[in-house]
């Protein structure tokens, strides 16, 4: 059968036998090739192979080409079939390219395996060898039951009896150029679509990273910029300890929870009235009583009790007025009312009031709809309490995009801008009668100056002391004296002393003073002031010794006033201006230039209180002060007016002038004396400093008699002089025309009531000119 039939044939048998029969031809070949040389066995090995090959490949090449026709077919054209090995005109295969030959024309020998030491070749790799040193066997294909291998699987069996032959690979057909094109199209698509795969899939892993990144900003700016819920406990906000206590709020400011509900009524304690409420409330804690100064009364109430009176009328309430909790005072709200332009609502949970004082315009707007009242403005700050919609809320500040309000039922908090509508100005108002305190007003410009009488005789120079002057409207006798801190006191008036003056046309205004006789010391007068019954004396028999002599008016000269003697030195003045308006005197008070060391005085209650308020411009530097100065510069005259008269009208206010001066004398302190003062103010002083007062004319002599001359500071407005002596330096800042007429100037530019001057006989007498210019 030649290589053609062969091909064509597909019965397996006889393509096995015809293998079978090239495989016994290869055989022979081999055997008889055994003898030759080992150059000529190698050419003729290959020469063999080439032969079987030649005989067996025809079945050999059948079986490649049906596995590349497989492959071929399974990578849809991908590849050309390999071509068969080109076959000689008598059917056998050309052999195949034959090894290099050497220059004798003999093949070159294939490599051996290496060669051992004794020149044999050494032998392959045998398998493992067992433990008797046989070599392990091949693994054999699984036992039947029969002890037989099990043969391998073959291929199916037809009806007939034979195996089916094997389909047999389709020959590969040419692929043109197109077809390759067409053919690659879909695996350059696949790689295209591969490379959009994962390019989608980085876009999905970047997409996720950056929702992930977002999905933490936003939790990041919700946690720090969303409204927070928390509620601030409302005891904490108003300060509330226990239960008993009551919270306050007072227009728009709560103040401490110093309040209680008794026998359903609301009390607060009489700290938080004096200094919220009513200031004319004043406690006596030392005679346990409250009092209330109206015009032409004053209403006392008793505690634990119902009754009170208002002067010697008994009057009374269907609840107690005040009461005690230890050293604590609580007034009744109704009570506070009767007096006070008030309104207050009660509310609990927690326990509360709400105040309000203060009347006139405000700014009110209404709620768009329901929201919270924060404490701070932000919306993290804690929620104080709800408004509803349409309620009316009090604007108190604008702070940026939030609003501070006052709500109806007494909280303080923040809203947003945007959680109001129809903000706009409303008048709140309440029906109440405020009492009028009355003053006497002299339709003049008041020329007053005290007279220094410091014994009876003293009176009798009333007449020198008016021939020496002109244009007074008012004399201020230094008559009375508090004797002793129970409120006794000393006089030195005169009946003739005041009919000459009248007689004159001059009205008297006695003084009363703290100092100078009798009592002398801050805690003298706080001693004196402190009690309600031992101001009642001192008032009872100053009003008595003046409606005796039939003096016109009072001038209260107190200096000794502490701030703790402050409220009872007030309340000293209301009393006092109760009598004075019953008996028509005229009340004036002496006051120090404004400083922050002496606002006790409450110059602004003095100003309801009194009919006249007197800025003594001297003594800015006196006999204590630590160096030497001005006693009453340009500046210090002009703050004391300045800062006065915003607290009390200008019509009631009169400016004090010196008719004195000072001469300093100086001189350098010892070593010892600043061992002594060391860590003291006047450490920080090395000039020991005294003085004497000295009238204008005598200031004048002491200059002349020096030889000094006198050069104008500017910076005080005094005429200056200085000198030595005897190892002392003197200085002296003259009062006299120069430094007066700006002092008046000042007093006639701001509209005052008039002028006052300490004291008579110390003014040279060309001054009364000058004063008669501003006061006419």
């Amino acid at each position: 059968m030649d290589e053609k039939e062969i091909k064509r044939t597909t019965d397996p048998r006889k393509k096995a036998e015809w293998a079978k029969s090239a495989s016994n031809l290869q055989n022979q070949r081999r055997q008889e090739s055994s003898g030759r040389t080992e150059t000529e066995g190698g050419a003729r090995g290959q020469a063999s192979r080439e032969n079987a090959e030649t005989l067996s490949g025809k079945a050999a090449v059948e079986d490649r080409e049906r596995r590349r026709a497989r492959n071929a077919g399974s990578s849809a054209g991908k590849s050309k079939v390999r071509k068969r090995p080109a076959v000689s005109e008598d059917g056998q295969e050309r052999p195949k390219k034959r090894r290099p030959v050497s220059e004798d024309g003999q093949e070159r020998p294939r490599k051996r395996r290496p060669i051992s030491e004794d020149g044999q070749e050494r032998p392959k790799k045998r398998r493992p060898v067992s433990e008797d040193g046989q070599e392990r066997p091949k693994k054999r294909r699984p036992i039947s039951e029969d002890g037989q291998e099990r043969p391998k699987k073959r291929c199916p069996i037809s009806e007939d009896g034979q195996e089916r032959p094997k389909k047999r690979p389709q020959k590969a057909e040419k692929v043109s150029k197109n077809q390759k094109k067409q053919a690659a199209r879909p695996a350059a698509r696949k790689a295209q679509t591969k490379r959009k795969r994962k390019r989608r899939v980085g876009l999905m892993i970047l997409l996720l990273i950056i929702l992930g990144i977002a999905a933490i900003a936003g939790a990041f700016l919700w946690k720090k910029y969303s409204p927070s819920k928390e509620r601030m406990d409302v005891k904490k906000y108003y300060g509330i300890e226990n239960d008993s206590q009551m919270a306050i709020t007072v227009d728009d400011q709560i103040v401490e929870p110093h309040g209680m509900i008794s026998d359903g009524k609301a009390y607060v304690q009489y700290e938080v009235v004096r200094d919220y409420i009513n200031s004319r409330f004043y406690w006596d804690a030392n005679e346990n009583k409250l009092l209330y100064t109206l015009p032409t009364d004053i209403v006392t109430v008793e505690i634990g009790s119902k009754d009170y009176s208002v002067s010697k009328e008994k009057k009374s309430e269907d609840y107690v007025i005040l009461k005690t909790e230890g050293n604590t005072t609580y007034v009744a709200l109704d009570f506070i009312q009767q007096y006070t332009n008030i309104d207050y609502e009660v509310y609990d949970s927690p326990n509360r009031v709400m105040i309000t004082c203060d009347w006139g315009k405000k700014q009110v707007a209404t709620v768009k709809s329901d929201t919270q009242v924060r404490y701070r403005g932000g919306v993290k700050s804690p929620i104080v309490t709800d408004v509803k919609k349409k309620d009316e809320v009090i604007v108190l500040e604008n702070e940026q995009n939030w609003k501070k309000i006052l709500t109806k039922d007494g909280y303080i908090g923040y809203v947003k801008k945007n959680a109001l509508k129809n903000e706009k100005t409303k008048n709140v108002t309440r029906d109440f009668t405020e009492p009028e305190y009355t003053s006497i007003k002299k339709d003049y410009t008041i020329n007053m100056a005290w007279h220094n009488v410091t014994n009876s005789t003293a009176n009798s120079g009333l007449q020198q002391r008016l021939a020496d002057s002109k244009g007074l409207t008012t004399i201020v006798p230094t008559w009375f004296h508090v004797k002793d801190t129970e409120g006794n006191l000393e006089s030195i008036a005169s009946t003739d002393y005041v009919n000459y003056a009248h007689q004159a046309g001059l009205e008297v205004w006695a003084a009363i003073r703290d100092f100078d006789g009798g009592i002398g010391s801050n805690d003298e007068s706080l001693q004196l002031l402190s009690y309600s019954s031992r101001r009642e004396n001192l008032i009872n028999q100053l009003i008595g010794a003046v409606m005796q002599v039939g003096i016109d008016g009072i001038n209260v000269d107190f200096e000794k006033i502490s701030k703790d003697c402050g409220v009872h030195y007030i309340q000293f003045i209301r009393e006092l201006s109760v009598k004075c308006r019953q008996n028509g005197i005229v009340l004036s008070v002496d006051n120090y230039v404004p400083k922050g060391y002496n606002q006790q005085y409450n110059r602004k209650e003095q100003g309801v209180m009194a009919d006249y308020v007197i800025i003594m411009g001297y003594d800015e530097h006196n006999g204590s002060s630590l160096e030497a100065g001005s006693v009453s510069s340009y500046e210090f005259v002009k703050e004391g007016i300045e800062e006065t008269i915003k607290e009390v009208p200008a019509e009631k206010v009169i400016s004090g002038i010196p008719f004195f001066t000072r001469l300093w004398s100086e001189t350098p302190k010892t070593q010892e004396e600043l061992n002594q003062e060391a860590g003291t103010e006047a450490a920080d002083y090395p000039m020991k400093v005294t003085s004497e007062a000295l009238g204008m004319s005598t200031a004048r002599d002491k200059i002349s008699q020096a030889g000094a001359e006198t050069t104008l500071d500017e910076t005080t407005g005094n005429n200056y002089a200085t000198w030595e002596a005897d190892g002392v330096t003197y200085e002296i800042w003259l009062e006299d025309a120069t430094s007066i007429e700006p002092k008046l100037q000042l007093m006639k530019e701001n509209k005052l009531a008039g002028t006052a001057a300490w004291a008579l006989g110390q003014e040279s007498s060309d001054i009364w000119n000058l004063i008669l210019k501003y006061v006419n």
